[in-house]
């Protein structure tokens, strides 16, 4: 079976979900708003696309076999079905030719930390979650499964998944808070033998790099030149501080609300402690705005507003990041009075830092060769091929492709495969 992006109000609903993220949620969307006509509305409410395309969920399970009569009926289940089942339990690397497994993902959330909506549950996390499912199988090919949990707790979120394990290739961990994630990430990743990724974390992660690379390369520098400042100390600005860091960025230093992230400061968890000791080898403390002072990049993952004087206050040629939606910490034409490059997470302005960039391709690349993990490497090559996908039209309003630039998963799956086998995690 494969998961088909089905909508029967939609000929394109994938474009649709896209095109439609920014449609408003009824204030009465409980209750009447929902029991309506079949687009959202009541005699009360306006039309609201959001709803009309969401009304009976954005997937459906389809048949990749016929089962027409008697025959197929007898192969596709019994007593046809047990000869493979034996041949499973005999070798069961099997599994991974006769059925679907290595074809198809777990989304799995807890529902604490969904876009910029926090803790709603694991029943309000679902629409998010079948979006993440059909943006697998649209940008990457890859079939996908939303599992929202119904606890918070990390070693019941751990167990379950593990015990869940044998029917996937891969696990996309998702929406799940901080600091818990990434303890949850890291035990699964011991505990089980497929690719395990928290795409709120290396997602952006690998897109960020990506971005950053070219941006130094359209002014001339290289990573290594530059000194960034991450506003946030959460799942995102914790990977993107250390994987900037593993790919050779000359400096970097993370802001949280109580400012720099430093190690004398007396109220900081073991994940910032961690990041303390590795970050801000420049000795900055203090408040982000004045860590801006002279910085080349900012990279906003947090919310909140940095007032322009502190953008202002930043070395020539600076890179602008600003990635919190729909309201960046600073507004593109703010940051454009200032920086030479400016990206943020809103598909309105150019550059926008989206993962769907990234996690179609990467779980795409590490299921081709049925890795058993995904390591830096494999997430650094995946950086690298993204910005490559950019080339000979690179500049200042270009130095991430779009999602939907169709030259992106292939060039990203095939980067993440070759990876793989380099560093020994490919199984075929």
């Amino acid at each position: 079976m494969a998961a088909e992006i089905v909508n029967p109000r939609s000929d394109s609903a994938t474009d649709s979900v896209l095109d439609s993220a920014t449609g408003s949620v009824p204030d009465s969307a409980t209750g009447s708003a929902l029991s309506g006509g079949t687009d959202g509305s009541t005699p009360e409410e306006p039309f609201d696309p959001a709803f009309a395309l969401h009304r009976g969920g954005k997937m459906a399970i389809q048949a990749t076999v016929p089962v027409r009569d008697r025959d197929d009926l007898s192969l596709a289940y019994t007593p046809g079905v047990a000869k493979v089942c034996s041949a499973i339990a005999e070798n069961p690397e099997l599994v991974h030719d006769y059925t679907w497994k290595s074809q198809v993902v777990a989304v799995v959330t807890d529902g604490t930390a969904v876009l910029g909506l926090g803790d709603i549950g694991p029943e309000a996390s679902l629409p998010v979650m079948e979006g993440k499912a059909i943006l697998f199988k649209q940008f990457g090919g890859v079939d996908a499964v939303p599992l929202a949990l119904a606890t918070t707790d990390t070693d019941e979120i751990i167990e379950t998944v593990v015990r869940l394990a044998p029917s996937f290739g891969g696990i996309n961990l998702e929406d799940i808070a901080a600091p818990r994630c990434f303890e949850i990430e890291r035990k699964l990743q011991e505990r089980l033998d497929i690719p395990v990724f928290h795409d709120d974390q290396h997602g952006t992660a690998v897109v960020t790099l990506a971005a950053l690379r070219n941006a130094a390369k359209l002014t001339g520098r290289t990573l290594g030149d530059l000194r960034a400042v991450i506003s946030g100390a959460g799942a995102a600005g914790v990977a993107i501080a250390k994987f900037l860091l593993e790919a050779g960025i000359g400096d970097v230093a993370v802001a949280d609300r109580k400012g720099i992230v430093s190690p004398d400061r007396e109220d900081l968890t073991d994940v910032k402690r961690e990041l303390a000791a590795i970050t801000n080898r420049a000795g900055l403390s203090g408040s982000l705005e004045s860590a801006l002072a002279g910085a080349d990049v900012f990279i906003g993952v947090s919310g909140g507003t940095v007032p322009e004087t502190a953008v202002a206050s930043m070395a020539p040629g600076a890179f602008v990041f600003a990635m919190a939606n729909p309201n960046p910490e600073v507004h593109p034409d703010i940051a454009h009075r200032h920086a030479a490059v400016v990206a943020t997470g809103r598909s309105d302005y150019p550059n926008q830092i989206n993962n769907v960039l990234a996690f179609p391709g990467i779980f795409a690349g590490a299921l081709q060769v049925r890795a058993s993990r995904i390591t830096e490497g494999m997430k650094i090559a995946a950086a690298n091929a993204l910005a490559d996908v950019v080339g000979d039209e690179l500049a200042a309003a270009y130095v991430i492709p779009s999602p939907f630039d169709e030259r992106v998963a292939p060039a990203v799956t095939a980067a993440v495969a070759a990876a793989a086998r380099a560093e020994g995690v490919a199984r075929r």
